[in-house]
């Protein structure tokens, strides 16, 4: 006699609801966004289908369609003209820079949302680099960057972001930025370390959206080592003793074992990154018909929670809430 039998858990709707280990809300998305100078312009961003780069104005109306599907927090990335950009990426924090207007107006418009904000020197930089590049030997410069990355905060901040996300993935950059946030007053504002930021060929589509691939080099030098897992879980100690709140693995699809990694060792939230080329493989092979590309979508966005994360930095997150919401 067959005593156990799993599929009785499986059989009826219902009870597949009862069991279900891991659940999926609106409340778990964090929508990217880029943002461009002009007025009433929104540039599609060819590699990433469904996706754009709006003007400051049209930022606004995005952001509150996205809050009226109850998505809670939106991460903003800025995209420069290349005249704004030099070597030790000055427009990073000027408080009337694109960036810091951009934060301002949605915070105005939508002040219930929170805004995360981006921290890296990547698109300010005329080198494309997320550190200071030694002119001499090429390398990228740790402590002098974190001075920059720490004005960066601090203007971002004045602007009104909630969460600053530093992604440099310099060492010491979260404490460094903690220390100064504190020392002009916003202790409150929180900080979402890229903690388990992967050297990876995902990202391609962002670099298409920013315009902000390196000029000469790699990033090999400060972004993870892909064939690592222990190292991840040096950073998250790391990252957890300097004063995040929250820890992030960057890509997420390929890292859902770093993911479960960190959670068994952390009791800080986790946030997983679906980057550009994780979403742009999606579109391409949904468009060919493939895939179902809801369903694809929606099952990649369940692995994350499935792994650990508490939530989805995701460019599916407008589309998923829609479904979600049904």
């Amino acid at each position: 006699m067959m005593i156990s039998r799993p599929r009785r858990n499986r059989y009826r709707e219902g009870i597949r609801k009862l069991v279900r280990e891991n659940s999926l809300t609106v409340n778990d998305l964090i929508a990217p966004l880029f943002v461009i100078e002009g007025s009433n312009t929104e540039i599609p961003v060819a590699s990433m289908p469904g996706q754009s780069r709006f003007s400051i104005d049209l930022l606004v109306k995005e952001v509150k369609e996205l809050q009226s599907l109850g998505i809670p927090c939106v991460s903003l990335f800025p995209a420069l003209d290349d005249t704004l950009k030099n070597s030790m990426a000055t427009e990073s924090y000027n408080d009337d820079g694109l960036f810091q207007r951009a934060i301002k107006e949605v915070k105005n418009a939508c002040p219930d949302m929170i805004i995360m904000s981006d921290v890296a020197m990547d698109p300010y930089s005329s080198d494309g680099h997320d550190g200071i590049v030694d002119p001499k030997t090429g390398e990228i410069v740790n402590d002098e960057t974190l001075d920059i990355l720490a004005k960066m905060s601090i203007s971002q901040a004045k602007a009104g972001s909630d969460i600053i996300g530093p992604s440099d993935m310099m060492d010491g950059r979260v404490g460094y930025i903690r220390d100064a946030l504190d020392e002009e007053g916003f202790s409150k504002t929180s900080i979402m370390s890229y903690t388990a930021k992967y050297a990876s060929a995902f990202y391609g589509p962002f670099r298409d959206a920013l315009d902000s691939a390196p000029k000469s080099g790699d990033k090999l030098s400060y972004q993870m080592d892909f064939a690592n897992k222990r190292e991840a879980l040096r950073e998250t100690y790391l990252d957890e003793y300097e004063g995040a709140d929250i820890l992030m693995v960057k890509p997420g699809l390929s890292y859902l074992d770093i993911i479960s990694k960190m959670r068994e060792n952390t009791m800080l939230p986790i946030a997983a990154y679906n980057v550009s080329g994780e979403y742009a493989m999606v579109k391409a092979a949904a468009e060919k018909g493939w895939i179902d590309g809801e369903k694809v979508m929606m099952e990649m966005l369940m692995s994350f929670k499935r792994a650990g994360s508490d939530m989805i930095l995701t460019y599916f997150a407008k589309e998923a809430a829609k479904i979600l919401n049904h």
